[in-house]
């Protein structure tokens, strides 16, 4: 079991390496409107997403695997796993916010996008805590 959460471990730090930097991409979209500049972001923000996908899936897989072998109980793993499904909900708002980039229908503003891009490290803040220090929670 520890190869396992080695693994699970690996895939989470590179998804999130991921969801931090995808949005700092999308900021840069949003501040700078030449063309050239565009298309090679556009490039980095779709190639960084399916990159970040594909790193999802085997953190999800682990983490599932490991769900199963140590059980399922404890009132601080079921607040894990909301947030877990709250990171795959970022993950798809990233897509979409890119695919609408791509579209040139953006309508979200450079600050609005700083604000979203620090969503992220709270989630995994509250989800090292969790994972951490295990708290009963009523």
């Amino acid at each position: 079991m520890l190869w396992l959460k080695t693994i699970h471990i690996l895939f989470v730090i590179s998804w999130f390496a991921g969801l931090f930097y995808l949005p700092r991409i999308l900021i840069n979209l949003a501040l700078d409107t030449h063309p050239e500049v565009q298309s090679r972001l556009l490039l980095m923000a779709r190639k960084l997403y399916r990159f970040m996908t594909i790193l999802a899936v085997p953190a999800i897989a682990c983490g599932l695997w490991l769900w199963l072998g140590y059980g399922i109980s404890g009132s601080w793993l079921h607040l894990k796993l909301i947030l877990v499904l709250l990171t795959i909900g970022y993950h798809h708002a990233c897509g979409s916010l890119l695919n609408k980039f791509e579209q040139g229908s953006n309508k979200r503003s450079a600050l609005w996008l700083r604000w979203f891009n620090e969503v992220p490290v709270i989630i995994l803040f509250i989800i090292l805590i969790l994972v951490i220090f295990k708290p009963a929670l009523a």
